[in-house]
């Protein structure tokens, strides 16, 4: 049952979904489809509305909070996604407080009903479920991400949760610039970027250090070389060439380049996708996606 408070809380932590190598989950499930973008979490306020990433980090996008704002209702807190290609909007899945009510112990369908219920306009846009037999199917044929499989009956968790699975048609990952190389024939700007991740390392003995990310191997996950355009091939060396440092930044790497490559500072997050990850643990078939405001570069880590 929803729980009255007085004040809207500053901050909720956003449900997260578990990875899962599952095709087919059985009965017991909802679909919505995974779209390729960033999470996005409003917080409304009377006519105030404060936009976040999931790891509470501000987001300015004018059109999206006079949406919100909109609203017909006192206070809400709303779950999202935006999507990389900025045109197609925020598209809502969740509810997590409503008119004075924290509403997250309500089940998945109630949730639901509450968002069936608000009044969007654009570019507000209310993921719908997937009634497709086979919805990883469904998502591979239509040139999906993926599947968010969502148990039903279940709460809304402020944490990882295995209620929440990803189905992905193809694999996704953060991960951090260690490095670029000169644009080969007509090419302009760089020719790939190198990439890596941070992996704890226990070598400190030091629990406090670890969990600043101080004592973290930065590790060599291959390089990316499409995924660009011109614009953003020309923007990325600008901002690379300001970071450039002598040494490579990586502490663990294979086979890691060495002609015509250039080493950065690893200040620059970017999300790319993949097949697989190879036995030498790296990324096979990559492309970029887009350049993560979102994200610090040391809490960056390989997807399990």
């Amino acid at each position: 049952m929803a729980t009255s408070v007085e004040k809207m809380p500053e901050w909720l932590e956003p449900m997260a979904a578990t990875l899962t190598a599952e095709r087919s989950l059985g009965p017991g499930w909802l679909y919505e489809r995974k779209f390729d973008g960033i999470r996005l979490l409003a917080y409304k306020r009377g006519s105030t509305v404060d936009l976040f990433s999931r790891n509470r980090l501000p987001q300015h996008l004018p059109s999206v909070a006079a949406a919100v704002a909109e609203l017909p209702v006192k206070d809400a807190i709303l779950d999202g996604e935006v999507a990389w290609d900025g045109t197609s909007g925020y598209h809502v899945f969740d509810v997590l407080w409503l008119n004075g009510k924290k509403v997250t112990d309500l089940p998945l369908e109630d949730r639901r009903a509450l968002l069936k219920s608000l009044p969007f306009t654009a570019p507000m846009r209310r993921v719908e479920l997937v009634r497709d037999d086979n919805p990883w199917e469904r998502a591979r044929r239509d040139g999906w991400e993926g599947v968010i499989a969502k148990r039903t009956g279940s709460p809304y968790e402020h944490r990882r949760s295995k209620q929440w699975l990803k189905l992905k048609v193809e694999c996704s990952q953060e991960l951090v610039v260690g490095g670029f190389t000169d644009p080969q024939g007509s090419r302009v700007g760089l020719g790939a970027l190198l990439v890596g991740y941070y992996d704890p390392s226990t070598s400190s003995g030091s629990p406090r250090a670890a969990s600043r990310g101080e004592e973290d191997d930065f590790v060599f996950a291959g390089k990316i070389g499409t995924g660009f355009d011109t614009k953003l091939l020309l923007d990325l060396r600008k901002r690379l060439d300001s970071l450039e440092i002598a040494k490579p930044p990586f502490t663990k790497f294979h086979a890691l380049p060495k002609l015509r490559a250039h080493w950065v500072r690893p200040k620059i997050v970017v999300q790319v996708s993949f097949i697989e990850w190879t036995g030498n643990n790296k990324l096979r078939h990559p492309r970029l996606i887009g350049v993560r405001f979102d994200k610090h570069p040391r809490e960056v880590r390989r997807e399990r």
